[in-house]
């Protein structure tokens, strides 16, 4: 079959609830696709489904902007940085450092990532007046556009614009900027997963409602107070500010309880540094292993010693578990437990110190307030002190040499919420990365427990004040060889370093399994005269000159298919030679970017499907504007009519 797309110019992130409406109330769309809202409430009101007259919301001006802004299509192309990717740490790393507007990049994140997210953390701008925030954003409406994009009338599309364009840091601008965002984020997440929101007082309880809005008052979670100061200043007569707040939604509320503090009295066989060697032997039907299957040779597994040969088979293991480390549990509470019918749960594939009873019941729940000297499962110090503002300053200058970044959140702070839900092979993200502490988290906890967490990072290529950050201005210029310095490299450098502490700090121990890379792409504005309507394309093709294209600009417009395509950033594209012409392939994606397709290439193409077990494309897609029309119809009808022996059903795809 063959179909003709047009997307770069139309990546945005999809409208799953959209989806499901035309799903299941096919007839309230009209003919263009357009949804009857009372067409829609007649057939509810069938089923003696009553609307409300009374409602409760949240309304703002620019509120309509912000849907549009939500669902609007991208102004920009993804590319990577192939020298910095193809280092030896980085270059298998399913780590993420993304540069570029924040929400650019959740847009292009929006297929690839789709529910693939279990945790969310971010630390916006408060809006304090004094953090520097204002609206700013460059995209151009007129007022008869915003009209009928927003569904507004003349008087408030002026009155929208005219905030837009006014860099304001009202409550609106606050509100407007942070509503697309949380809308796409929420679309991220799993059905299982969860966000945590950094805010002071100054717009808590506009974010609360915000996220009621989005998320549902229902998935309602917590109001975290954390305790971000032991030095308060002195700002105002009435009180001195000592707290900050982290707003928890879920996706979907389940019964899922957090992980929080250890039960005292060594309720788990934890590593514990101060204990002697002991020796534990679990009998094979008191475990559940979430470890990939296979063989485990005896042998040393980060801090544990296997004593015996074991096979995992779907969660079981063929024998009696023997293993010997500085564990809190001697063999006679062991036994104690076991006879009570405890079973346990391995979450490691290096069994490194999660022993957690199937009930879940080992553990206490997070409190509300997040306070120092808190112990919580998975880290080696049994007393893992949350810290504050002031001390996380200390670690970075540390880290750093010098005080490049003002207020960072404390690594500690990051872990421990970490640690309320993600414990596997998850991806946690982060919008609005900063210097870096969600990830510089994340490979902290990797190497405590041996874990495989993985990060996405975002971070604005924001400049450096020269004049109210002259530290921070001249190590990116003068140290980093930056020109212009930006707190992106601030984020990039702070993950470097912090990978090389870890090992270093943990000299001798084999991190030959562990992820202490990342890579990194960037957002990059799409080309000048490229986004256009595709019933436009006879006209539009004259205004566009593509051989003013480099080859650094198709491989941006190659990484930013593939990802609209939901292949995800660190998948590799495979090269694929065709008789002299390189097709792109990628999880049964073929990509035809280049000039000088001919005959001979598409006979080597069909022949490759035929013969070649790796190589079975289901949709090839071509760049148009490199291919004549009778290429493109030759490629069409060959791929349409040829039955290939593997019985694949391919889908041939122009874009432009």
């Amino acid at each position: 079959m063959s179909k003709e797309q047009k997307i770069t110019g139309n990546i945005q992130p999809p409208n799953k609830d959209l989806e499901i409406l035309k799903q299941n109330f096919p007839s309230c769309f009209d003919k263009k696709g357009e949804f009857d809202f009372e067409k829609f409430k007649i057939q509810l009101s069938k089923n003696e489904i009553n609307f409300s007259k009374e409602s409760y919301g949240m309304d703002w001006l620019g509120k309509s902007y912000a849907r549009l802004l939500a669902t609007d299509e991208t102004t920009t192309l993804l590319q990577e940085d192939e020298k910095f990717n193809q280092k030896e740490e980085n270059k298998n790393s399913e780590n993420l450092l993304i540069k570029g507007d924040n929400l650019e990049v959740l847009k292009h994140l929006s297929n690839a990532y789709y529910e693939k997210i279990k945790m969310i953390y971010i630390d916006p701008p408060y809006n304090t007046g004094s953090d520097g925030f204002v609206y700013a954003d460059d995209r151009k409406f007129t007022i008869d556009e915003l009209q009928e994009l927003a569904g507004v009338n003349e008087e408030r599309a002026k009155r929208i614009l005219d905030f837009t364009q006014s860099k304001s840091n009202s409550h609106s601008a606050w509100l407007t900027f942070m509503y697309p965002r949380l809308y796409i984020a929420k679309q991220l997440l799993k059905d299982d997963g969860a966000i945590f929101v950094s805010i002071d007082d100054n717009e808590l309880a506009q974010l609360k409602l915000l996220l009621d809005e989005i998320f549902g008052e229902e998935n309602f979670v917590e109001i975290f107070t954390w305790n971000k100061t032991s030095t308060p200043a002195s700002l105002s007569k009435k009180s001195r500010k000592t707290v900050e707040y982290i707003l928890c939604y879920e996706k979907n509320k389940n019964n899922f309880k957090y992980y929080g503090e250890d039960l005292s009295g060594g309720d788990q066989p934890l590593l514990n540094e101060g204990n002697n060697i002991g020796v534990l032997k679990i009998p094979k039907d008191k475990i559940i292993f979430k470890i990939d299957d296979g063989i485990y040779n005896s042998g040393q597994y980060h801090r544990i010693n296997l004593l015996n040969d074991i096979e995992i088979i779907e969660g079981k293991s063929s024998e009696d578990l023997n293993i010997e480390g500085r564990f809190k549990w001697q063999q006679s509470f062991l036994d104690n437990e076991i006879s009570k019918g405890t079973t346990f749960i391995i979450k490691s594939n290096k069994f490194s110190i999660r022993f957690q009873r199937f009930e879940d019941e080992s553990y206490k729940t997070p409190t509300n307030y997040i306070r120092d000297n808190i112990i919580f499962p998975l880290l080696d110090k049994t007393n893992a002190e949350i810290d504050t503002n002031e001390t996380s300053s200390k670690e970075l200058e540390e880290l750093f040499g010098s005080k490049v970044f003002d207020f960072p959140k404390p690594v500690s702070l990051i872990k421990y919420l970490i640690n309320f839900l993600v414990n596997e092979n998850e991806l946690i993200l982060d919008f609005f990365a900063g210097s870096g502490t969600t990830g510089d988290s994340v490979m902290q906890l990797n190497a405590e427990d041996a874990g495989n967490r993985k990060f996405i990072l975002a971070q604005l290529p924001e400049l450096i004040d020269q004049k109210s950050n002259q530290t921070a201005y001249d190590f990116v210029k003068n140290e980093l060889k930056v020109e212009i310095p930006t707190i992106f490299e601030i984020t990039k450098e702070r993950l470097i370093r912090a990978s090389k502490k870890i090992q270093g700090e943990r000299e001798g121990e084999d991190f030959s399994n562990q992820d202490l890379g990342f890579k990194v792409f960037e957002t990059m504005p799409i080309w000048e005269d490229y986004n256009f309507e595709s019933e436009e394309l006879e006209k539009q093709t004259t205004l566009f000159d593509e051989s003013k294209l480099t080859k650094e600009d198709i491989k941006a417009l190659l990484v930013t298919w593939k990802t609209y395509d939901g292949i995800s950033l660190t998948e590799t594209i495979q090269e694929t030679d065709l008789n002299g012409y390189t097709g792109y392939y990628s999880y049964e994606n073929l990509y035809l970017m280049d000039k000088g397709f001919t005959t001979t290439n598409l006979k080597v193409l069909l022949e490759k499907i035929d013969i070649d077990k790796n190589f079975n494309p289901t949709t090839i897609i071509a760049f148009g504007y490199h291919f004549e029309s009778k290429n493109l119809r030759e490629i069409s009808e060959n791929i349409k009519s040829y039955a290939n022996k593997k019985s694949i059903d391919i889908d041939f795809i122009t874009r432009y």
